[in-house]
């Protein structure tokens, strides 16, 4: 078994939790969590190796009475086991969700299955000694490019996680790891300060090691553009999308709003739009821990739901939501696999994965070319949209200036980009044949319930409002 020693000693006792309880519960399951996660940050003052904020151990029992789901957690199912399954049930019993007459929920499936899963790492190959002295020499070549570079900073965030799912029919688990890589530069221009960072992925810190090097140049540079960028002029304009503002897009315009416990609480006005064109007919779009390997790329979800590959949009029209075991049982349907928790502590919600459009046909260059007056924008720095009214905006670091199909030498930032989410995925008209997908931060559910997400997907054209 791939998984660590504390979770694989305690599949016993989840096994002998799940047949106890299933004396009285039509369906039961155990979700064991063993994350574990670790920051190696290092700037022109300061170096350290940190925990970082979603590592997480514990488990997760989930209850249905073939009407309503319950869930309670635990440090730890060693032990007592007999004690503990009263104890969820004397809890379990008093809870007003269970006798709640007005919830109706469709039966869980609960497949036969029992499987190991594990992806490829080497984390083990590195001391953080080691992964301190490569970020030091990384660091240190970004300050040597140019004295205008006041402080540069190297991070390498590390995620290895272990879990384990036991119902009745099912035993479950899953080993795997992934690395983000992060350069940041601070350039001064005069009285003039500007951020700039570079970031490479991989589920082997081996990639990431070797590509952040070959990084600095590319940095540095950017942050001497950007020092001399100025305000864009408000506007509705031609506009090309680099992967990540594609993505950034993706995420907040059928992101959220497709997530289907927002269609059990009709808070979502994507759920009357099911079948209709909500996008050019150029345009499609997915979401799934399967359907790229990224960040969000697990094998099983925080409800024992394999990994899926969802189609959210195909040739322009709205064709599915993704969802976690509650919304998909409360509303009919199959879960997609989008069942995910900040930690075991806290419950599951239908949750993104990799969200992207999927890659065309024309050449980013044939696409520049095919623009008057516009601009390319690039990095996403933050995104908000309104699931229920559709109003989506989107901030991109920075934008070049497009004229007479060419590239200039115009910087302008930052780029807001803003308006209702049909109208924008309508005005799509070409779709790039290249393809990025990339997540190096997180993601909440409003303000809180933060998961590690991915999004990206290829170049867009498309005319939109920017300020």
């Amino acid at each position: 078994m791939a998984i660590r020693e504390f979770l694989s000693s305690r599949v016993e006792d989840c096994k002998r939790l799940v047949e106890l309880l299933g004396e009285k519960f039509a369906y039961v399951s155990v979700l064991g969590c063993d994350v574990t996660t670790k920051n190696v940050v290092v700037n022109r003052r300061t170096s350290r190796v940190e925990t970082d904020t979603d590592s997480d151990k514990g488990f997760v029992v989930k209850l249905s009475n073939g009407r309503a789901f319950f869930e309670y957690s635990a440090d730890d199912v060693h032990g007592d086991v007999n004690a503990l399954a009263e104890k969820i049930l004397s809890e379990a019993v008093a809870a007003d969700c269970l006798n709640d007459s007005m919830i109706h929920s469709r039966p869980v499936a609960d497949e036969p299955l029992e499987k190991d899963f594990e992806r490829e790492n080497d984390f083990a190959n590195y001391t953080n000694a080691q992964l301190l002295e490569c970020c030091t020499a990384i660091k240190d070549d970004i300050l040597s490019k140019s004295e205008k570079v006041v402080n540069a900073a190297v991070m390498l965030r590390l995620l290895d996680v272990n879990k384990v799912f036991v119902s009745k029919n099912r035993t479950l688990t899953q080993a795997y790891t992934w690395v983000n890589g992060i350069l940041v530069a601070n350039y001064r221009e005069g009285e003039k300060m500007v951020g700039v960072r570079e970031g490479e992925c991989s589920n082997l810190l081996s990639d990431v090691m070797k590509a952040l090097p070959k990084q600095t140049d590319k940095l540095v540079k950017k942050a001497e553009k950007l020092a001399t960028a100025k305000p864009i002029t408000p506007g509705v304009y031609d506009v090309i999308t680099d992967p990540s503002i594609t993505g950034l897009l993706a995420h907040e315009a059928f992101g959220h709003g497709v997530e289907m416990d927002m269609f059990v609480k009709d808070r979502a006005l994507a759920k009357s739009y099911m079948g209709k064109y909500v996008a050019s007919p150029i345009c499609n779009m997915r979401d799934g821990a399967a359907s790229t390997l990224s960040v969000a790329s697990y094998f099983f979800d925080d409800d024992g739901v394999l990994a899926h590959d969802t189609q959210i949009i195909k040739d322009g029209i709205l064709v599915s939501g993704i969802s976690d075991l509650v919304s998909a049982s409360e509303l009919g349907t199959e879960p997609t696999g989008n069942g995910r928790r900040q930690d075991h502590a806290r419950k599951a919600y239908s949750r993104m994965t990799n969200t992207f459009f999927e890659r065309g046909t024309d050449k980013l260059e044939d696409m520049i070319a095919s623009i008057k007056h516009g601009y390319m924008i690039f990095e996403t720095n933050n995104g908000m949209e309104d699931p229920k009214n559709w109003a989506i905006q989107c901030v991109a670091e920075y934008g070049i200036e497009i004229v007479d199909g060419k590239l200039t030498e115009n910087y302008v930032s930052p780029v807001v980009m803003s308006g209702y989410v049909p109208d924008v995925l309508k005005s799509i008209s070409m779709i790039s044949d290249d393809f990025i997908v990339e997540g190096a931060g997180f993601c909440g559910k409003g303000h809180k319930e933060w998961v590690r997400v991915s999004d990206g997907g290829p170049a867009l054209k498309l005319r939109v409002k920017l300020g």
